[in-house]
């Protein structure tokens, strides 16, 4: 019988070995966005090479997208479910927590569309909000 990770990989096109079945239910048991090193830490011993390629075939695949929130490492968390290898729907705001340094993603708090001018070409499009989550802004 499958489990319900190994789906989700089978999904994506992704072969479901151990390491990845584990990155998968660490990213689906924390709501925050997660760097390698917190992947790396809530696994225990983990091999970093093979975390970062796990999070790397991931975000290839459409199962996870990257977000740089300017803490210096970039962080992970799971797609909406839209999401396709050629097209991340993940165009929502995030939102980087100053005290306790955790980003969350706002997927109701979508990212406007801005016209450039001339021959710009958008590749790439990120709305890092940073402040106070909620957790900490009710802890005073």
């Amino acid at each position: 019988m499958a489990h319900p990770q190994e789906d989700t990989l089978i999904a994506r096109q992704i072969t479901p070995t151990p390491m990845r079945l584990l990155v998968l239910e660490v990213l689906q048991r924390h709501p925050a966005a997660l760097s390698l090193a917190d992947v790396e830490l809530l696994l225990g011993h983990a091999d970093r090479i093979t975390v970062h390629r796990t999070l790397k075939t991931f975000t290839e695949k459409g199962l996870v997208h990257r977000i740089e929130d300017g803490s210096g490492a970039v962080k992970f968390a799971l797609c909406e479910p839209g999401c396709t290898p050629e097209h991340h729907q993940d165009l929502h705001a995030h939102f980087f927590c100053t005290r306790c340094r955790e980003t969350s993603c706002l997927p109701t708090v979508a990212v406007p569309i801005i016209a450039l001018p001339g021959a710009y070409q958008v590749q790439e499009t990120s709305l890092v909000m940073k402040g106070l989550c909620e957790n900490c802004a009710s802890a005073g």
